[in-house]
């Protein structure tokens, strides 16, 4: 058998753009719909822990295959017949055996993410989801429902009950909370508020919030007083053409609105504490989105910039998977904004960004 000849960080890139050809679906933290890292794998690559694609259609093409090994802690990755790289497999973690006194398992109320990250959506719907012409064409926060994986609606009671438990059971560390858009002028926010109330009450770990801008600059310092200690609003898209196309819905909430609640946010939570995600390979432009990225980080908020990954079931699954290449152009021009503006994934508090487990921008902080 030819050794591993893969650098850790490079092979990450390549299989979080690729994904993996993988056997056994049934090893491992993984994740099929929902929102968050669906169609994921959790695998860890050295000292990283990483979400990697391996239940969609276009990881079957994936020019890469693990081989699990029979007790199920490690996989071998292959390329062409030539192992390039071994990967460890996170086990189940202790507090899914658990259910609440009604009987709801605890997975379905808050799961994994990576190896030490809870997450949860808290309303498990969008006033944009049902209708073509609003609908983020990305998304998947119905399916896991659809599926009977998750609850509709989690209560703040439930969640400080699930996240106590995986504190105590498995050393999670921080906790996101992210949620459809409600029917509401404040986007979530007060839900988010209520459930990071109950969960702060109980159990000392912080948390990130992510929704779309609230309607009042106020929703910021009521999340703060609330618990949570970052936040997330999440651009996807940096381009007026990409916006209108893939997520129509999210898109009537102008540019200029999401900067003016950046700027607010940052006043509140800190420099780095604001993040957003960008998805790379929706269509947006290499210069448009490391400037966004520059712009951003000028202001005190984190890029945090991943490859696309095409879910199943989504108008989007048959989507070209994004290009190495250009996530490896990206990713050291991300990584010079950061360093300009003092900017570090290790300084935020809780969230998607300070996890990292999506994307290899880390690497180049």
């Amino acid at each position: 058998m030819n050794a591993p000849s893969r650098q850790p960080d490079d092979l990450l890139s390549e299989l979080q753009c690729h994904g993996v050809r993988w056997q056994d679906q049934s090893t491992g933290l993984s994740r099929r719909g929902g929102a968050g890292p669906s169609d994921h794998k959790a695998l860890t690559l050295g000292a990283h822990t990483a979400m990697v694609p391996v239940l969609n259609q276009a990881s079957l093409d994936s020019p890469y295959e693990a081989r699990p090994s029979s007790d199920g802690d490690l996989a071998l990755i292959f390329r062409e017949g030539r192992q390039v790289g071994q990967v460890e497999i996170p086990g189940v973690p202790k507090f899914y055996a658990r259910s609440t006194a009604d009987g709801i398992p605890y997975w379905k109320i808050a799961t994994l993410h990576s190896r030490d990250v809870l997450a949860t959506t808290l309303l498990q719907h969008c006033i944009r989801m049902n209708d073509a012409a609003t609908s983020c064409q990305f998304c998947a926060i119905g399916q896991s429902l659809a599926a009977g994986k998750t609850i509709a609606r989690k209560r703040p009671e439930q969640l400080a009950e699930v996240a106590t438990a995986a504190v105590e059971l498995d050393g999670v560390k921080h906790m996101v909370m992210t949620t459809g858009t409600p029917q509401t002028r404040d986007r979530g926010a007060a839900i988010l508020c209520e459930a990071a109330a109950a969960v702060t009450a109980a159990v000392d770990l912080p948390i990130q919030a992510q929704c779309e801008p609230p309607d009042e600059d106020s929703w910021f310092q009521r999340l703060k007083d609330s618990g949570v200690v970052s936040l997330g609003m999440h651009l996807e898209a940096v381009t007026e053409p990409v916006r209108r196309k893939i997520m129509p819905g999210k898109a009537e909430v102008p540019m200029s609105r999401y900067f003016e609640a950046f700027e607010a946010a940052v006043e509140v939570f800190g420099r780095g504490q604001v993040s957003t995600y960008i998805l790379a390979g929706l269509g947006d432009p290499e210069d448009a989105i490391a400037e966004m990225s520059e712009r951003l980080a000028t202001i005190g908020v984190y890029p945090f910039v991943v490859p696309f990954v095409p879910i199943d079931g989504t108008p989007l699954a048959h989507h070209p998977k994004p290009d190495n290449a250009l996530m490896q152009r990206l990713y050291p021009r991300i990584g010079a904004s950061l360093r300009r503006h003092g900017l570090h994934s290790d300084d935020i508090r809780a969230g998607c960004a300070k996890c990292g487990a999506c994307s290899a921008l880390k690497h180049h902080e």
